[in-house]
Order: C-alpha cells, then sequence, then structure tokens
C-alpha cells in the first residue's frame, strides 16, 4: 500500500476499498502459501503487551473479539469474507465484489445466507437478537 499510495486518487471510500482489496489479496497468498507449507503453532501462545488502558474494558474486547472469532468459524470462507467485509469494513456490495472477485447477487446471497447461520446459531444458544 506505501508504495501505491503518491499515485493514489479517489474519494475517501474508495480508498477503503483500495485498501481492502489489498489486504484481502494479502490474506488470499498468506492462505495459499501457509497450505503448501504448514505449521502449527499454538494461537493462545500470542502475547501482546500494552500498557495502561482500562482492564476490563480490554477483558471485554477480547472476549467480544473471541466470540466473534467462534462464531464466524461455522461460516464457510466465502460467506465468513463476505459478511466480515459488508459488516466490519462497512464496504457496499459492489465494493466487496470487486475484492472477493464475485457477481454483486453472488455477494448479497453468500452475505444473505450467512447472516441467516450466524442467526441460527445465536438462536440454538438462546441468546435473543
Amino acid at each position: 500500500m506505501f508504495a501505491g499510495l503518491s499515485s493514489f486518487t479517489g474519494s475517501e471510500q474508495q480508498f477503503r476499498s483500495w485498501v481492502f482489496t489489498i489486504a484481502y489479496r494479502r490474506v488470499t497468498d498468506e492462505r495459499r502459501r501457509r497450505s503448501r507449507r504448514p505449521v502449527t503453532m499454538d494461537a493462545d501462545l500470542e502475547i501482546v503487551e500494552k500498557v495502561g488502558g482500562d482492564a476490563e474494558q480490554d477483558a471485554l474486547a477480547e472476549l467480544g473479539r473471541r466470540r466473534v472469532h467462534e462464531l464466524c468459524a461455522g461460516l464457510s470462507d466465502d460467506q465468513r469474507e463476505v459478511v466480515l467485509l459488508r459488516i466490519l469494513a462497512d464496504l457496499s456490495v459492489e465494493e466487496v465484489a470487486g475484492i472477493v472477485g464475485k457477481s454483486a447477487g453472488a455477494v448479497k446471497a453468500l452475505q444473505r445466507r450467512g447472516l441467516n447461520a450466524l442467526r441460527r446459531q445465536l438462536d440454538r444458544e438462546g441468546v435473543s437478537a
């Protein structure tokens, strides 16, 4: 991104889409690389050191992040990518379609199926939306 930043022109929304396109492609490349050379690693070994802050707020944020990961793990890769780009990244259907290389209709269908799957999971757990 830094190499191309000086040549970028466009609106703030176009910039966000550009950044997420680059990030999506880098993640895809990394997944391909790892599938060729699998590495086992314990995710709980990741230690992040923070100075200051609110311990309660940090703990709740970590629990929330873990919960999102747990819920999203039940989605297909395509559903998870679309839901995260649409909801967390706040990108339009057209922007997500361009990033993931699918039609706008396919993105809408993946989003609908992904959100329905999340809703069913939460219903099974007795969580009201």
